[in-house]
């Protein structure tokens, strides 16, 4: 059994996603050779959902802590060497702050990153993936994710670095992230990356709702109450449609985002589901008058139906849209756990994801 530790774990889609053995719209993905011998999280709620579904982390140590607190003292507390996998997922920074231009005292999202990359540093792990937005790739103007690149190359990593839309791997959702893949030198075995599950068979926001659990079989099922001004206008906003349909209207809203009270079209894979926001941005269903419920969400980030989310109906939103889909992930892990079994895949180029390339800033 190959062991992760883990950082920044949110809710833990991530690890479900390496854990494998759950669920998600009547597929079975089954059980892989990885386990969570450590979780750090430093939100407390994520921290009681990973406690409340030991069915998909058992026996896992769970860390309630502040990544960047002592964290010279808590590293000497791991062995190098020790753990196969290390996972997490850094904020977006910018160049001043990833080249030390400006002070990580300062900037919350440079003290983050530094972190991981102590991680990284000290425990030597085999493999690390992190998960990012789809911006650091442009973050002062390309500049920032060069020099993350040549970090992890100095601390003995070959990186490579891939923007996934994870509806290419069977998410019910349009969602671009970049994933940076480092593997330790040593090896001497190249990262190759999975091919398309879902390339041109998206899964839809119709499917993904299929058979959904009744209210009171299933948490977080309950619809948000929302006002009557509300409902009006979203019997004016088609399916697929958002604010721009009301405009000009008695029902029309101030904003000029895109994401302002946007319809999922059913017959389409959903947006981005976001962790937060305010009136407007909580995404609304294809076909009633009302937003989604934090389930719906759930299921639109591949998470399987039985993963008791805690927190309020706001924290266990957060959760969500923060997490890695445990679908989108799961192909990826199958890739990693063939490199430490020491095999390399043939790579299909013709039906696999491209790699970035930090010098030309494009796909190869």
């Amino acid at each position: 059994m190959y062991k992760i530790f883990s950082t920044f774990t949110g809710a833990g889609g991530l690890d479900i996603g390496f854990h494998g053995d759950f669920t998600f719209l009547g597929k079975h993905y089954p059980r892989l050779s990885f386990h969570t011998e450590y979780a750090l999280e430093y939100n407390k709620d994520a921290i009681n959902s990973l406690e409340h579904n030991k069915k998909y982390f058992p026996n896992t140590q769970l860390l309630h802590k502040d990544i960047t607190k002592n964290i010279n003292d808590e590293l000497k507390k791991y062995n190098q060497n020790e753990y196969d996998v290390l996972l997490g997922g850094f904020p977006c920074v910018t160049f001043s702050v990833v080249g030390k231009q400006k002070g990580l005292k300062d900037d919350i999202n440079g003290q983050l990153y530094e972190c991981f990359a102590k991680y990284v540093e000290k425990l030597q792990p085999k493999v690390f993936i992190a998960e990012n937005v789809k911006g650091i790739l442009s973050a002062n103007k390309g500049k920032a994710v060069k020099i993350i690149k040549e970090r992890f190359e100095l601390d003995g990593y070959n990186l490579k670095i891939f923007l996934v839309n994870f509806a290419d791997f069977g998410v019910p959702q349009l969602r671009e992230r970049v994933l940076f893949i480092g593997v330790r030198k040593d090896l001497n075995i190249e990262f190759i990356p999975p091919e398309f599950t879902h390339k041109n068979n998206h899964i839809t926001a119709n499917k993904a709702f299929e058979k959904l659990p009744k209210v009171e079989e299933c948490k977080h099922m309950q619809p948000l109450k929302v006002t009557n001004n509300v409902v009006e206008r979203l019997k004016h906003i088609k399916e697929g449609g958002n604010y721009k349909d009301v405009e000009n209207t008695p029902y029309a809203v101030k904003g000029l985002m895109s994401n302002i009270y946007r319809r999922l079209d059913g017959n389409k894979p959903a947006y981005t589901v976001i962790a937060s926001g305010g009136g407007g941005t909580w995404g609304y269903h294809q076909r009633y008058h009302r937003p989604l419920t934090n389930r719906e969400r759930a299921r639109l980030q591949s998470f399987p139906d039985d993963y008791n989310f805690q927190g309020s109906t706001t924290e266990v939103r957060r959760q969500i849209g923060n997490a890695v889909p445990p679908v989108g992930i799961y192909p990826f892990a199958e890739r990693i756990k063939d490199l430490l079994d020491g095999i390399e895949p043939e790579y299909n180029p013709k039906n696999c994801i491209k790699e970035y390339n930090v010098e030309t800033k494009k796909f190869i």
